[in-house]
């Protein structure tokens, strides 16, 4: 399967940090893919732990980066929000949930156990059409910008093993199983149906 053939999807919370990093690395190495969050907002650091900026998903990102530099630049620049935001209006206008999306794809891959849980809640809970199989796997990745990219790697890693395997249903358990292995991590997987 030719990585522009595998249909992938990523998903975090938000759309913003761990789905965007992995779209952009999964999107330069020539994958089909497409990124989304569960939210029921869009969160970003505020300035304190408990004062979140909250943004619709409808918001843009340049929306979004023009707030951030309105009510504090300095922070925002200093902590990478801004940087950020400029990585992901290169990709995309704003943010999506995946609960609006009714696209298919081969592989969506979930970047935290709730977000992976609300996934493949949000598939079964839809009328099956075509009946088309699914695999939706999770890797539990922190929300922060090393932790991003180091999941986007393995992602992309991942992706790479996954087009080159004869047959996915057969294999793939022993894949996953490797990359458990080799990166210490551990890996959710189930199969779903559209």
């Amino acid at each position: 399967m030719a990585s522009a053939s595998l249909r992938v999807a990523v998903v975090c919370s938000s759309n913003q940090n761990r789905s965007m990093e992995a779209h952009h690395l999964l999107k330069r190495k020539g994958f089909a893919v497409r990124s989304f969050g569960t939210g029921t907002h869009v969160r970003l650091p505020g300035p304190t732990a408990d004062q979140p900026n909250v943004y619709d998903f409808n918001t843009t990102y340049d929306e979004m980066y023009r707030d951030l530099v309105r009510k504090d630049k300095e922070l925002y620049t200093k902590n990478g929000i801004l940087r950020m935001l400029e990585r992901n209006k290169e990709i995309k206008p704003r943010p999506e949930r995946f609960q609006n999306c009714k696209d298919v794809f081969d592989l969506i891959l979930t970047c935290e156990e709730q977000v992976y849980d609300q996934v493949v809640e949000e598939l079964n809970s839809r009328k099956r059409v075509t009946f088309q199989l699914v695999h939706v796997v999770n890797l539990n990745i922190r929300d922060n910008f090393k932790e991003a990219s180091l999941g986007a790697f393995l992602f992309s890693e991942f992706c790479q093993c996954f087009q080159l395997l004869d047959d996915v249903n057969k294999e793939l358990g022993e894949v996953l199983l490797e990359f458990e292995e080799n990166s210490g991590q551990t890996f959710l997987h189930t199969v779903c149906f559209y």
